[in-house]
């Protein structure tokens, strides 16, 4: 095969890269970066290794299925596949229809996570699918939904950051988890503007030094008192852009008085950041808005500001500040997220949401449910309803759902309480996943199928900044793997699916494209067609001959009256707070070394040197008063768990709270299934624990 050009399989940067077939070496392909709007030629350490994943000693190649001893045993595709389709017959007969549920990833590409939502509709017909990206976005998607009318994680080219003046980045690591982001930073810095959220003087945060801008080290829990705060010093000093306000949003009349109590004095005593730090962020951020005069401002928020049963909330201050500084909507300015998973964005539209049919549409309502029917070929009458949340349909498991189907997502590892959830995993008459590894929660499987990666299918992603682009086949997979496009037509017509189901990547794009026409995540100008003449293609691209929105608010946003809704907010405190025998917080993260749940990074060599295994990090202080020095082991109690690691000791922290990464099975046995009401998002980013010697 000739070498392609595609994009990395790891984060929502989608860094670009070509890759070159190398039948006769060590690895099947070389990888070599290409220069893109977003990476400019970068790559991390997991994009330069990402080839040996194709090649790991592990790879799954062939169906497994566990036989009576309880042994995962080699199976055939048709043993493996009629296996999975007599259990869903016999569960239907014996508990209906949504005692069989999909959980599926933010990794699929556009065209398997529009499959997948429709063969759990159309297929099983059932109400039971969601996916790992409640884990990720639904805090931001929520609240910029209910503010903009839209969730598109930036609603900008990353390239426009280089012009601010300033930039807000709240709860993100981008420094190791998205390195070559960092490039667009850079101008912001020399300028003085980044400033870093952070409880954790993280590689980000360290950015800020030498001039680069301010660190705000917050208690864990409080991003959203802190917002507050600085709105309320913005409020107070006359900093807002009053006449975009008036003309531009609602709701500001209620926002403004919700922001009274939290003076500078009591935004300090709650959160740990200093009055004067508060003031020098608001008037730092002031300073770079348009209103007065600035070059332009963002405000960014990541995972660390929205894993938390109040993280719709925070988002929703995230934007009411940028709001009130006029910022989203104005070229050169705006609010955005940071997509974690490298379909994120495109997997949270099209379909694997347990509210949503495909282009964002509600499957709640009825014009919604009847056009996605009529390109399906259904009746609406036949389609679900709506499901549950991620966390609430694993903790079914075992009880209302019987049966399991797993697509790129390791819960075993990356869930909330994972001990728990692992246990109701157990608990299914079948569990099934479709894997490229043995993952952990593929070694508790029923039933295994392997299926291509990234550099052996083609199809499309869609980037943080809501840019379409193609993935494309460089190798032919090991034979034995099958894409999951063809093995989930195999199965829906083993179940008797009442239409066929499309196989080719590029014919599933185009349904796809009809069944978004007019939804909020509207694809319906987007084919591989056009992406394969280079075109950029940012949704929503409405028509063949649209060239797509790369910024969307200019002219109006995506609200019924096309003012931006500012929703006023009230703080909380984390689900599982500080007590008399947990009198520390815990906050997890990533590495630059690994990625997400870790079953394809820990099996590449240089990635397990650079990072071999989890660790607590803590200060020198707390150390001291546990009893331990750098290198002990030391144990981390929860309410749920405990885990014993490394220490390592560091000053970057608070004195208050440790970190561990959650890349490694153990971790997120310690942190907590609590939900956003609004979201349904899991609260991993604060919880009680013990530390002591082991």
């Amino acid at each position: 095969m000739p070498a392609v050009d595609t994009h990395c399989p790891y984060c929502a940067l989608q860094c670009a890269m070509r890759l070159t077939p190398t039948p006769d070496g060590p690895l099947p392909l070389e990888v070599a970066p290409r220069d893109f709007p977003t990476n400019r030629g970068g790559l991390c350490q997991k994009g330069w290794t990402s080839a040996e994943v194709l090649a790991v000693p592990d790879r799954l190649t062939e169906p497994l299925v566990r036989d009576a001893d309880g042994e995962l045993r080699p199976a055939t595709w048709d043993q493996a596949l009629a296996t999975v389709a007599q259990a869903v017959r016999r569960t239907w007969t014996s508990y209906g229809k949504d005692a069989v549920a999909v959980f599926g990833g933010g990794g699929l590409t556009n065209e398997k996570a529009y499959t997948l939502g429709k063969f759990a509709r159309v297929a099983l017909g059932t109400r039971m699918v969601d996916y790992n990206g409640r884990f990720c976005m639904s805090s931001a998607a929520a609240a910029g939904n209910r503010a903009f009318g839209l969730d598109r994680g930036l609603p900008f080219p990353l390239a426009d950051l280089a012009e601010a003046d300033a930039v807000l980045l709240l709860g993100s690591n981008v420094a190791d988890t998205m390195p070559p982001l960092v490039q667009h930073l850079g101008p912001v810095r020399e300028r003085g503007g980044l400033l870093v959220v952070d409880p954790r003087r993280s590689a980000t945060a360290a950015l800020t030094g030498d001039g680069g801008g301010l660190h705000l080290q917050p208690v864990p829990g409080t991003d959203l008192v802190l917002l507050l705060g600085l709105l309320h010093v913005l409020v107070a000093d006359d900093l807002v852009d009053n006449d975009y306000l008036a003309g531009r949003t609602t709701g500001w009349d209620a926002v403004r008085g919700s922001v009274a109590e939290w003076w500078p004095a009591r935004v300090a005593d709650t959160t740990g950041v200093p009055e004067r730090a508060l003031r020098q962020a608001a008037r730092l951020l002031a300073d770079a808005a348009p209103a007065r005069g600035g070059a332009g401002a963002y405000v960014l928020t990541g995972r660390g500001a929205e894993q938390h049963t109040h993280g719709t909330d925070t988002v929703s201050a995230a934007i009411n500040l940028a709001l009130a500084l006029g910022l989203p909507g104005r070229d050169g300015s705006g609010y955005g997220c940071l997509t974690g998973q490298g379909n994120g964005q495109g997997g949270r539209e099209h379909g694997q949401k347990a509210d949503q049919l495909p282009g964002y549409r509600s499957i709640e309502d009825p014009d919604d449910r009847a056009h996605v029917a009529a390109v399906w070929g259904v009746t609406p009458q036949s389609l679900p309803g709506k499901g549950v949340a991620a966390v609430e349909l694993l903790r079914r498991c075992g009880r209302d759902v019987r049966v399991l189907l797993v697509h790129g997502s390791n819960p075993v590892v990356s869930a909330p309480d994972a001990r728990a959830v692992t246990d109701q995993l157990r608990a299914l008459d079948l569990l099934v996943v479709c894997d490229v590894v043995p993952s952990e929660t593929a070694l508790i499987a029923d039933v295994v199928l392997p299926v291509t990666q990234w550099a052996e299918e083609e199809g499309t992603t869609t980037s943080l900044e809501g840019r379409v682009l193609r993935r494309r086949k460089a190798v032919d997979p090991p034979s034995g793997v099958r894409s999951e496009l063809d093995l989930l037509a195999d199965l829906a017509a083993l179940l008797g699916a009442p239409v066929p189901f499309e196989r080719d990547p590029a014919r599933v794009l185009d349904e796809l494209a009809r069944a978004s026409a007019g939804g909020r995540a509207d694809y319906a100008g987007v084919s591989h067609q056009r992406l394969d003449a280079d075109e950029a293609l940012h949704w929503p691209v409405p028509a063949t001959d649209h060239p797509g929105t790369p910024r969307p608010f200019l002219d109006r946003f995506a609200t019924a009256d096309g003012r931006a809704a500012m929703v006023p907010v009230r703080a909380g405190r984390p689900a599982d707070d500080l007590r008399p025998d947990a009198p520390l917080f815990l906050v997890t993260g990533r590495l630059l070394a690994q990625y997400q749940s870790g079953a394809q990074t820990r099996r590449v060599a240089a990635l397990r040197r650079s990072a071999p295994g989890p660790f607590v990090e803590l200060h020198p202080r707390l150390a001291a008063r546990v009893g331990v020095e750098d290198g002990d082991p030391v144990t981390v109690r929860s309410a749920r768990g405990e885990v014993v690691a490394p220490a390592r000791l560091s000053r970057s922290i608070r004195p208050d709270t440790v970190f561990m990464p959650f890349h490694w099975p153990g971790v997120n046995e310690l942190t907590n299934d609590a939900t956003d009401p609004v979201s349904g998002m899991p609260e991993f980013k604060v919880c009680a624990v013990e530390v002591v010697s082991a």
